[in-house]
């Protein structure tokens, strides 16, 4: 069984509490895309972690996590994280790396935070980790698979194209220093060693655990918002966030994907810049924020404050249907026990007219909400372990949140540790 676990968003849905859930009761786990440009943050009775490039499931030891071939690699990050789970008293995870994954280079980061100096007050809002240069060169023919760095004849050849190409850049456009190719070649070679121990055919060894009927978890970075195609293009990440891909960056059949859990939270959420038509501002926006997550609403890669918003039902829904989902976890409902009401937004006004379906990005910017207040229940509810127990106003407000979606809601969580979660009955 393959389960997919994406988010219906702009990303900081919960997937990586949702993950480490499930993972407890799954042979694998894979991160399938992204990189290191955002994180995961799990509370569980090892600590509190903010995983950036190892998979959620790293916390159970029966579990092999792997990185697909979909993901950017920075080796030193991912070195650097897992030494940190060892020194936290984690026992060490079976961790395998694919041998077709693309490594992530110091020029990369180094494109990011020129080209986002340079843009100025136009920039992407990029967490500055490499990710736009990483995929651009992929794609471009230009870039480094790890299995590549075992053969001196065709890294050294690479290198040298590589960083004529971006030395040109660097200094002509950027104004900045180029990059010395022995010291780049010498610290690849000692980084190669490293990672030496973590490669394998991951695909191989997938397909085996599916016909041995394992349970597999993909896990997606971001969310659907932030998809290369689908989301509010260009304020997306570099890299396709959509549980279809999974296929792709696992190295699977994409018949062998059975369940798509998508994971949503209570209330809306974002780093970056972007379209976002439910935000709030102020000392409203405040309120949520400092309320919000297990820490507040602060981004586990960058730290800088998420902007918020109420409920947007309309991206959410669309965000659910382009994942497949075939269930839907709903994430951190307990900070919004504060409120007396809780508007959700059910519609965009565009032109003068109501929509219900989520456009284009040029649409999106006219966009306005339209909302339905709902009654709060004003109350605490974490510590509820039985989802009956709930008050009715909550109860009431995730049937409603479920009748918009369309899909059914399984999961609810009350609170950021790994068991306050509520098993729930769909109504639809």
């Amino acid at each position: 069984m393959v389960q997919a676990i994406v988010g219906a968003n702009w990303g900081d849905e919960g997937k990586g509490k949702i993950t480490d859930y499930l993972a407890e009761n799954a042979d694998v786990v894979v991160r399938f895309q992204g990189g290191a440009n955002a994180g995961h943050t799990i509370i569980n009775s090892y600590g509190r972690f903010s995983l950036h490039l190892l998979p959620s499931g790293v916390f159970n030891p029966k579990v092999t996590s792997i990185l697909g071939n979909g993901v950017a690699l920075d080796i030193q990050k991912f070195l650097k994280e897992l030494h940190a789970l060892e020194e936290a008293g984690v026992p060490t995870p079976k961790i395998y790396i694919s041998d077709r994954v693309q490594v992530l280079m110091p020029y990369h980061i180094l494109q990011d935070e020129y080209e986002e100096e340079r843009l100025g007050k136009k920039s992407y809002g990029s967490t500055k980790s490499g990710i736009a240069p990483f995929f651009s060169d992929k794609y471009a023919k230009i870039g480094l698979q790890v299995n590549e760095l075992y053969y001196d004849d065709i890294l050294e050849e690479q290198l040298k194209k590589i960083l004529e190409i971006k030395n040109a850049l660097f200094e002509s456009l950027y104004g900045k220093k180029g990059l010395d190719y022995d010291t780049v070649l010498s610290e690849l070679k000692n980084e190669r060693e490293l990672i030496r121990p973590y490669l394998c055919d991951t695909s191989l060894f997938l397909r085996k655990a599916i016909k041995e009927g394992k349970k597999i978890l993909l896990e997606g970075q971001l969310g659907t918002m932030k998809d290369t195609d689908h989301g509010i293009y260009p304020m997306v990440t570099s890299s396709h966030t959509l549980a279809s891909f999974g296929a792709v960056g696992a190295g699977i059949p994409p018949y062998a994907i059975s369940s798509v859990v998508c994971v949503t939270k209570a209330y809306s959420s974002a780093v970056g810049a972007g379209e976002f038509v439910s935000e709030i501002f102020g000392d409203e926006a405040e309120e949520l924020r400092k309320r919000g997550g297990d820490k507040g609403e602060y981004g586990a890669t960058t730290g800088r404050p998420r902007r918020v918003g109420w409920y947007d039902a309309v991206a959410s829904r669309y965000g659910c249907a382009l994942q497949g989902a075939t269930e839907v976890a709903l994430t951190v409902l307990d900070p919004l026990g504060y409120l007396e009401e809780i508007p959700v937004c059910t519609a965009y006004e565009i032109d003068g007219k109501e929509v219900k379906d989520f456009p284009v990005t040029p649409l999106l910017r006219k966009a306005k909400p339209v909302y339905t207040v709902l009654k709060g229940w004003h109350c605490d509810i974490r510590g509820i372990r039985n989802y009956e127990e709930l008050p009715k106003e909550c109860k009431d407000y995730i049937d409603f949140i479920e009748k918009e979606l369309e899909v059914p809601i399984t999961m609810v969580s009350n609170g950021p540790e790994r068991h306050e979660m509520l098993k729930r009955t769909p109504k639809i």
